[in-house]
């Protein structure tokens, strides 16, 4: 797989105390997410349209909040998909930690080189690698779409993945997307809603409608995910 291998560090990654940080943090999270991630019992639902999309040589994008970065970074590992990462320092350690996942790498956001970010990802899938953003981010609102997946299946014809990753147990960070770390050895369950196609050189009618069914569908996907483990499973 011919895609980036560098992080495209940010224009504070460059002294070496920072360097260092960068690579001392970026070691950490690759290295818990690795021993916690083995340890969790997965229960998946809606996967299969995904698998039979990839094997038949689809393009997909796949698209999730950003509070769930942790289980789904474990989950679509070696798979060779190319994800957005902002620009800033804590794009500076994701992009370096899912490196080493199997990830490849699109450096920016809805804030900073988007456009640049968002080219690059449609250059990818066209030479079908398929591609995932973390929806809300870099810095939210929470749980509110950004439109860029949606111009880039209008560019690019490949069909929209929402997905959803809820863990049993877990602690919830009191940061602004709460993001979720799962506790080791907890049942974690997977939704992936049905793929969204996006016309070709769609209007801005038709743009605003698929924005809105794919905010409908991964609102519905939290809100199942979210309360999986509320009723007693057979």
């Amino acid at each position: 797989m011919d895609v980036s291998t560098q992080p495209g560090q940010s224009k504070s990654a460059g002294k070496l105390g920072t360097r260092l940080k960068i690579w001392v943090i970026s070691e950490l999270a690759y290295w818990t997410i690795r021993i916690v991630g083995s340890t969790l019992r997965w229960k998946v639902e809606g996967f299969d349209s995904f698998e039979s999309h990839r094997a038949s040589k689809g393009k997909s994008i796949l698209v999730f909040w950003h509070g769930r970065i942790f289980p789904g970074t474990y989950f679509f590992r070696k798979m060779g998909i190319v994800v957005m990462t902002s620009r800033n320092r804590d794009g500076d350690y994701i992009a370096r930690t899912i490196l080493r996942f199997g990830y490849g790498v699109a450096r920016g956001s809805s804030t900073r080189g988007g456009s640049r970010a968002l080219v690059k990802m449609l250059h990818e899938l066209k030479r079908n690698h398929d591609v995932a953003f973390t929806i809300d981010g870099p810095l939210g609102p929470r749980y509110v779409a950004k439109p860029g997946a949606v111009w880039l299946a209008s560019k690019s014809g490949a069909a929209i993945y929402p997905f959803n990753i809820s863990p049993e147990k877990k602690w919830v960070f009191r940061s602004w997307d709460h993001f979720q770390f799962p506790k080791p050895f907890t049942r974690v369950v997977l939704l992936m809603g049905d793929p969204i196609f996006v016309k070709p050189q769609a209007t801005q009618e038709e743009l605003d409608q698929s924005q809105q069914l794919l905010q409908r569908t991964l609102e519905d996907l939290l809100n199942r995910s979210d309360s999986y483990w509320l009723s007693p499973k057979i």
